[in-house]
């Protein structure tokens, strides 16, 4: 995939746990959805169909119904601010499933985000959110330290919502 359109350099880094590019602030944010391979089963499904994103309240339009690479994704929020990504990379595999978007002209911030469901050898189930970032925008550049709270807030919310969606309608998780 051509990286022309993406507006950092490093695409595809977030594939590589740990990854942060310099000039770029990293995010990890680990959250337990449950154990079992229905959890993770329901928790993949979830976040490839983009039923993850929609579910988080905010605007939300893709090109395609599944997660895969070249799949633009529009984020938006309070209807005024517009995020633009594309798919950069995906995984469907036994133990784990995602995938990462990046940055278009336009975002408010440069930089790409991943989002990960593995599951453990003990069968715990956990839904990883990585990112490097840094600002695009100038309100973005304005919200300094404010930003990367949010940033961390969206992270943890993504758990949040994604635990409720990968046991929905399972007797204990």
């Amino acid at each position: 995939m051509s990286s022309a359109d993406f507006t950092y350099d490093h695409v595809g880094a977030t594939r590589e746990p740990g990854s942060c590019p310099p000039g770029f602030h990293p995010l990890h944010v680990r959250t337990r959805l449950g154990e079992g391979e229905a959890v993770f089963r329901q928790g993949s499904e979830a976040l490839l169909t983009w039923e993850l994103h929609r579910a988080m309240g905010v605007g939300f339009d893709a090109s395609a119904d599944r997660a895969a690479p070249g799949v633009d994704v529009t984020l938006t929020l309070a209807g005024v601010v517009r995020a633009p990504c594309r798919v950069v990379w995906t995984v469907e595999e036994h133990r784990r499933a995602g995938w990462a978007y990046g940055t278009l002209p336009g975002h408010p911030e440069c930089g790409e985000e991943s989002f990960v469901v593995d599951r453990t050898g003990d069968g715990t189930v956990w839904l990883t959110v990585s990112a490097f970032s840094r600002p695009a925008r100038w309100y973005a550049r304005a919200a300094g330290p404010a930003a990367r709270g949010l940033q961390q807030a969206w992270a943890h919310r993504c758990g949040t919502v994604l635990r409720r969606l990968a046991t929905k309608g399972l007797e204990e998780f």
